[in-house]
């Protein structure tokens, strides 16, 4: 197979653009965690300070008993609320970059089976046992790839179902009894 400049040329512009679309998804990605460590860090704060009013409020024991279960109900609250966050932006980001790898993973399927058929064109009579073993080992390659992406997605998507189940679990058990 000979590559001519057209075909290393387009092959090094899709590199660069997949380049930099993952790099604006790592961007994108950074810029959404870290407004949200400044939000939790702004709720921090204020429910420290709040904190702080209700216990120079506070006059006997069983108000405190009753302000620890709060404020304990309260952080476990934010935490779930938090990691959720945390856990939306990383899913976010695993789905943007999965649809990158797939769109390239297409394009090269694609420019093999063309750059296989410009061959099997220029080929020399009697080459179609080598040209069908070619084209059997790409397709049981994008075949596997294929397996592979379906099985990834596959696990993402048990782990997000896991996640939420915890998550929810978790806070309904920290949740008083009515």
């Amino acid at each position: 197979m000979y590559n001519t400049p057209e075909q290393v040329t387009e092959f090094n512009k899709s590199a660069v653009n997949a380049a930099l679309q993952l790099t604006k998804i790592v961007l994108d990605t950074t810029e959404r965690l870290v407004g949200l460590q400044l939000e939790a860090g702004k709720e921090s704060f204020a429910d420290a300070s709040q904190t702080l009013r209700s216990l120079t409020e506070t006059r006997d024991p069983q108000q405190l008993m009753d302000l620890r279960t709060k404020l304990t109900e309260k952080s476990v609250e934010k935490v779930t609320a938090y990691s959720r966050s945390l856990y939306d932006v990383a899913a976010h980001a695993q789905a943007q970059v999965s649809a990158l790898i797939e769109g390239q993973v297409a394009d090269w399927n694609q420019s093999v089976a063309s750059n296989i058929d410009k061959a099997v064109q220029a080929a020399p009579a009697g080459a179609d046992v080598a040209i069908a073993a070619v084209k059997s080992t790409v397709a049981a390659t994008a075949a596997a790839i294929d397996g592979v992406t379906k099985t990834a997605k596959q696990v993402a998507s048990f782990a997000d179902a896991s996640v939420k189940a915890t998550v929810d679990a978790a806070t309904a058990a920290m949740k008083p009894a009515a």
